[in-house]
């Protein structure tokens, strides 16, 4: 009687199966992530030709948006404000005013930036400006799309 040898051969091939599937996932994590990643509200921003300047990493952002309706939305980069949510003038200043003295406290870098829609009325911009150098803030950029300006 012959006896069949107990070893198994070993499988030199690689399942790909598994890899396919962890990548289809990923992509649709992707996919359905993206849009959430954008910033704030809709803004058409003014174009100009302008070196762009790189917020610190672990520096505050404080953004001020303002659309075409002249409405203020403040994005502070906490879970606490709704970037979304359109702020009173009183609103804006005292959500300002914490996010700006939380930054000073710690002696943690601060950025402060306005975007406002081309559409928006100038009066508009410079009161918002206002209400942020009050809140504390020591310098406030205007942000730009670049391009031709």
């Amino acid at each position: 009687m012959a006896r069949r040898s107990s070893r198994k051969r070993a499988v030199s091939e690689i399942n790909m199966v598994p890899f396919i599937d962890v990548m289809l996932v990923l992509l649709i994590i992707f996919m359905v992530a993206a849009p959430l990643i954008q910033q704030g509200i809709e803004i058409d921003l003014p174009k100009a030709s302008a070196d762009p300047v790189e917020p610190d990493p672990k520096g505050v952002r404080v953004v001020l948006s303002i659309d075409r309706e002249g409405r203020m939305f403040l994005d502070v980069g906490s879970d606490a404000v709704d970037p979304r949510a359109p702020l009173s003038e009183p609103e804006l200043f005292n959500t300002a005013a914490a996010a700006i003295g939380l930054a000073q406290q710690g002696n943690r870098p601060l950025s402060v930036l306005v975007k406002a829609d081309r559409s928006v009325d100038y009066g508009r911009v410079v009161k918002g400006m206002v209400l942020l150098k009050q809140a504390g803030a020591p310098k406030v950029g205007l942000s730009t799309d670049p391009g031709e300006g």
